[in-house]
């Protein structure tokens, strides 16, 4: 099997995962590849997310790193097991790749946390509005560039309808509640979608008023996305050049707490919709 030319993020982060544990382990690439009988460009290849990895390679090299946390060994199986193409493939040649990125850790992800002080976070937004949104772009995106990011945006929030939704909450600042992209109609259209989805059982939707002044992570959206062990969270940092993925340690220690504290501050799930209420009727 030929080499991959472009691995995703989730190909590279799981190797960056085994990586990880052989440095925790004090071997070198060579001295690894030396134990399961390849080279060290073998392991640098295993490592780069250039080469899959089998359940029997990774088991094997988790007992050579003496690594004994069985749950993240099994997480690692099973990211390795997911080998089918996903639905985002299909827009690779449309969209930059951090973007297919992000809508492949949002379908593997077990929760999803975020934050947005100035747009209604993308998993809860009306079509209208995201189009508003994207008409806005700088450089201007012709009509064809504006729909497929339309799409692929309706399509990301799959995760929120499928058999078993993924838990979901989100901070939103009133900022982003009074922000009128595309006009008065849509954007009350928007805010009676997001009462909507904050009736869901598996979404948790909390507002912060203005009145509160100043408040932590109030300059940037964050996204937490959890996996089926704490060392496999992908924290989300929405840029003007892109989407970024962290996964560092002391970066999803960071954020998490930055969004533990956002949570504490705002109204509560009820006082949230009522307070939603008020600014439609403010339309």
């Amino acid at each position: 099997m030929p080499p991959r030319q472009a691995p995703t993020a989730r190909q590279l982060r799981l190797g960056i995962e085994m990586r990880k544990l052989r440095e925790r382990a004090g071997l070198t690439a060579r001295e690894a590849g030396a134990l399961v009988g390849t080279t060290q460009a073998g392991i640098s290849n295993l490592e780069t997310g250039r080469f899959g990895l089998s359940e029997q390679r990774i088991r094997t090299l988790a007992q050579h790193y003496d690594c004994t946390d069985e749950p993240l060994i099994d997480a690692l199986v099973a990211m390795a097991a997911h080998r089918k193409r996903g639905w985002w493939e299909e827009y690779r040649e449309m969209l930059p790749t951090s973007e297919l990125d992000l809508a492949e850790f949002e379908h593997h992800a077990t929760s999803l946390r975020m934050s947005s002080a100035l747009h209604i976070p993308g998993l809860l937004q009306t079509p209208d509005y995201i189009r508003a949104l994207f008409q806005g772009a700088v450089p201007r995106l012709s009509p064809p560039d504006v729909e497929h990011r339309v799409s692929f945006r309706i399509k990301r929030q799959e995760v929120l309808y499928r058999n078993q939704p993924t838990p979901y909450t989100a901070v939103i600042h009133e900022a982003a509640l009074r922000m009128q992209f595309g006009g008065p109609a849509p954007t009350r259209e928007q805010l009676k979608h997001l009462i909507e989805m904050s009736e869901r059982e598996e979404i948790i939707l909390r507002a912060i008023p203005f009145a509160h002044g100043v408040f932590p992570g109030s300059g940037q959206p964050v996204g937490y996305l959890a996996g089926p062990v704490p060392q496999l969270d992908t924290v989300q940092l929405d840029q003007s050049h892109g989407t970024l993925l962290l996964d560092a340690t002391a970066q999803r220690e960071k954020y998490a707490a930055l969004l533990d504290q956002m949570e504490s501050i705002a109204l509560n799930p009820a006082a949230s919709r009522d307070f939603i209420h008020r600014v439609i009727a403010e339309l």
